[in-house]
């Protein structure tokens, strides 16, 4: 992690930005969080200024501009939440938020503005609450821990929360959603993926919008976790200059599947601050969902979804 560029003036160094914008990139510093891993810098291309994997990571000026209809929260986290670290939105699941700390920053994250190198890691008593209330409520089957990234968890942390879920005897599944696969292989480590043995159902949400994220390195830590006995599943956000055609949307769609990644969720961006720039219209985006039709396997369709207003929570995307 030492080597994670974490300011405007570490990214000019590395070649990924033009001198001539470290001011404006460090203004958007002080609003929104930094972090560029060594694996997502190697596969920036410095002569695209369009490139996909850049676009998803190096800060832009336009963050700084708020559009009409973006909101802070904009998945209405804030009045589900019974008590710190815990969102319960939907009956019988609930997420499980250990950390806000990730192993890179998405200029287009919807928890942009709460995510950051200071972690929000729970406290002891903090954890401590939060695995009671899962213990407490037995409408709720379903954990899923999410953030931040659990996986940037220490593997002893990550054992401690796995067990004790595990040992709920309501809880019937226990999910994960993750970055880090792609992004910070490396972390995937034998100790990382022990932390995971479990009883219960596991499944894996790994994160990637993009087919070129899926490198030798990430292929060596998803071998090593399906190995685990992990079931692993793919989310990616449709983001305008990454993945707004058929033919990215079908490379990374193959792409998973190769991984043995089942495609599981196609996003409509959230309208968090500053992100405007990345919107697909829905109307669009079924078009790009339609297109793939009779070139892919149905093992590659992952269902488009929207996040419902004032916590109503995902919906399918349909035409209006």
């Amino acid at each position: 992690m030492e080597q994670t560029i974490r300011t405007a003036s570490g990214l000019v160094a590395a070649g990924l930005l033009a001198p001539g914008r470290e001011r404006e990139v460090a203004a958007v510093a002080t609003r929104y969080a930094i972090a560029v891993t060594p694996t997502v810098a190697a596969l920036m291309d410095r002569e695209d200024p369009a490139d996909p994997i850049a676009r998803q990571y190096l800060p832009d000026a336009a963050e700084l501009t708020t559009a009409p209809w973006e909101i802070d929260d904009p998945t209405a986290d804030a009045p589900f939440t019974p008590l710190k670290g815990v969102v319960h939105r939907y009956p019988d699941r609930a997420l499980l938020k250990p950390l806000l700390a990730c192993p890179v920053y998405c200029r287009f994250c919807f928890r942009r503005e709460v995510v950051g190198p200071g972690g929000g890691m729970l406290t002891d008593p903090e954890l401590e609450a939060a695995l009671d209330w899962f213990a407490r409520t037995p409408t709720v089957t379903e954990a899923i821990l999410t953030g931040g990234d659990p996986l940037m968890l220490s593997p002893r942390r990550l054992t401690q929360i796995v067990a004790r879920l595990s040992a709920v005897p309501h809880l019937q599944l226990i999910r994960l959603h993750s970055r880090v696969p792609v992004a910070d292989p490396g972390r995937i480590t034998p100790a990382l993926v022990a932390a995971l043995e479990t009883e219960k159902a596991l499944f894996l949400c790994v994160h990637a919008n993009h087919a070129r994220e899926f490198t030798a390195e990430a292929g060596v830590a998803l071998r090593r976790l399906n190995r685990s006995g992990a079931v692993l599943l793919g989310q990616s956000v449709l983001l305008r200059g990454i993945n707004d055609t058929t033919e990215a949307l079908e490379a990374l769609f193959r792409t998973m599947l190769h991984y043995r990644i089942k495609p599981y969720y196609l996003h409509q961006l959230d309208a968090a601050p500053g992100t405007a720039r990345f919107a697909v219209p829905p109307e669009e985006g079924l078009r790009l969902v339609a297109s793939l039709r009779g070139r892919v396997t149905g093992l590659a369709w992952p269902t488009y979804v929207v996040e419902s207003p004032n916590g109503g929570g995902k919906r399918l995307v349909t035409a209006s």
